[in-house]
């Protein structure tokens, strides 16, 4: 019949062997983020949550956004999970880390003026303004400020991303998560979906092309003059 395509048993074989050598490496980056930061991470809503993080050096704050120069939704429940765990004397200082490429966007300085504002000290606070993605706040978390534990503190489906990457980058690194589909579930469900490709960048950055971050230095002291004071974790 005029139109009609015929396959051969052997091409149908094949597209659908290529069809599923598509979908294992789609899923690949996914399952290498859930693998490597299984067991250390959780959930910062449930009764107790805080009582079961383990104590660390510091907590690595990832931005999220500003509207108006303040903190996004999502940025400021990450803030105060931070703060929660700080207050808890789980961590003893606050790294935030952002975007500040251009002057008139300034993540990590609105962080911490938001944090300042809920009474957290200037003197536990230490700012990243080189932190452009998920990345490039690990690497630099740990080769720019001299991180060891940290608590990785960001939405709970960026949590797997997140906790692995740090751990890739030589932090032994812990996360909370918020559970921010009980606010915003359109919001979340979009970032949600688009952490497939994000994971996929991610797991070439780390573990393929070994990228370096945008800026990888000089070395910072500050956080390392927060954890030097007594009582700090490690100290």
């Amino acid at each position: 019949m005029w139109g009609k395509v015929h396959l051969s048993r052997k091409t149908l074989r094949r597209t659908y062997q290529g069809l599923v050598l598509t979908s294992v490496l789609a899923l690949a980056p996914m399952t290498w983020a859930w693998l490597g930061s299984s067991g250390h991470r959780a959930l910062a809503e449930d009764a107790g949550w805080v009582r079961r993080m383990p104590q660390t050096e510091a907590a690595l704050v990832l931005g999220a956004g500003l509207y108006a120069g303040r903190p996004s939704p999502m940025l400021a429940r990450r803030l105060d999970i931070a703060a929660e765990l700080y207050r808890a004397g789980k961590v003893k200082a606050l790294l935030l880390s952002g975007d500040n490429s251009r002057r008139e966007y300034d993540e990590p300085t609105a962080m911490r003026d938001y944090l300042r504002a809920k009474g957290v000290p200037d003197a536990v606070m230490v700012l990243d303004y080189a932190g452009f993605d998920t990345w490039d706040s690990c690497v630099r978390a740990r080769q720019v400020f001299g991180a060891r534990r940290v608590t990785v503190v960001t939405q709970d489906f960026h949590i797997p991303r997140a906790v692995t990457l740090c751990r890739t980058a030589g932090l032994e690194a812990f996360g909370a998560g918020d559970d921010s589909a009980r606010r915003w579930a359109v919001t979340t469900y979009a970032s949600a979906a688009r952490e497939l490709l994000a994971t996929a960048k991610a797991f070439a950055d780390a573990m393929i092309l070994h990228s370096e971050p945008v800026f990888p230095g000089p070395r910072e002291v500050s956080l390392q003059r927060v954890l030097n004071q007594p009582g700090a974790p490690g100290a």
